[in-house]
């Protein structure tokens, strides 16, 4: 397989690059792709140095798969120059995911949804995918209403900018700064841009992706995000309102029994999903699994993931493996 990874220097593609090391993706020829200020710089991966190169001549080696977390601009401009050539992209940016033409995919939940003729697949936004992964198995058994999330997101999420400035703001140094306020001893409630309906972009991306991504446009979802000062790992307060009542342990045990999710909710011994033990780790952590007492068949939950893998890189390679998988890529014939 000659996997093209564009966006390789960037915080998400260096965890690309060490998740497809950690899966042992078969690669034949790694391609990492980056902007002209990077080009001929090098990487290392698996032991073995490998040179950065542009665009184009990655456009023109002809990858079997492209891995893109390069900007939702590059990716507008090259995905479909990639496409052209045979090449089966997979997106994290925003760029793709809303476009009825293209798929918005989390392996375990709808990779179903994807074939041969997938040549664009966009990844869902972080804190989406860690919602659906606990929302899919209750929704298909108890049949969600309405759905209430309130994320409390790391500034990672945003960046390296955003991470220099907490640590900048740790060690007392002034510097650039990523966000209109200090983040650390803070709580912004403001990640990306505001919209004209008063929410950011972050919250409606919760809003239209888990329904796209679910297949279902029936329950309705309203979202809050915040930025924390943590480094790494997003969590999310979620009540879930469903047609149907539900009891606690059969939910604890769809949860238990779905791929990818692992429960944490053990109360005497102060068990539950936190940013710092989710750390470097491709599962969603559910726990504080309790009854909503102020409505009738309403649930609370507490979701704990890593964005920068599940959120992000390990769900890309993992739709690049399911394709494998499924003999949905197309390999270009090419002499190493």
């Amino acid at each position: 397989m000659k996997v093209a990874v564009v966006g390789a220097t960037g915080m998400v593609g260096n965890v690309m690059l060490k998740v497809l090391a950690e899966r042992n993706f078969e690669i034949s020829e790694l391609i990492p792709v980056a902007s002209e200020r990077s080009i001929g710089k090098k990487i290392e991966y698996k032991g073995k140095s490998f040179s950065i190169v542009g665009m184009q001549d990655a456009v023109d080696a002809k990858p079997d798969i492209a891995l893109f977390s390069a900007g939702g601009n590059t990716s507008l401009e090259w995905a479909p120059k990639f496409a052209e050539v045979g090449t089966t992209v997979i997106d994290n940016s925003s760029a793709w995911r809303m476009d009825p033409t293209k798929k918005l995919v989390v392996p375990e939940i709808n990779g179903d949804v994807l074939n041969e003729s997938d040549k664009i697949i966009a990844n869902p936004n972080c804190s989406t995918i860690q919602l659906v992964m606990a929302l899919a198995p209750l929704h298909s058994k108890y049949k969600m209403k309405r759905v209430v999330v309130s994320t409390y997101q790391s500034v990672s999420g945003t960046g390296v900018k955003a991470v220099q400035q907490l640590a900048n703001e740790e060690a007392g140094i002034e510097g650039e700064m990523a966000y209109p306020h200090p983040i650390g001893r803070n709580a912004l409630p403001h990640c990306d841009i505001f919209l004209e309906n008063g929410y950011t972009k972050e919250e409606m991306k919760l809003v239209k992706e888990s329904k796209k991504i679910l297949r279902d446009d029936t329950f309705s979802v309203t979202a809050t995000a915040v930025r924390i000062p943590t480094a790494g790992g997003h969590s999310e307060s979620v009540n879930i309102e469903f047609e149907n009542d539900f009891d606690l342990n059969e939910v604890r045990e769809i949860l238990t029994q779905t791929p990818g999710v692992i429960v944490q909710d053990d109360l005497e011994n102060n068990l539950y999903p936190m940013p710092v033990t989710a750390h470097d780790k491709d599962e969603v952590f559910v726990g504080r699994i309790r009854r909503d007492e102020s409505q009738e068949n309403s649930l609370n939950l507490w979701i704990v993931s890593d964005n920068l893998r599940k959120g992000a890189a390990t769900n890309t390679v993992q739709i690049a493996e399911y394709l494998i998988e499924n003999n949905l890529v197309e390999i270009n014939e090419y002499i190493s």
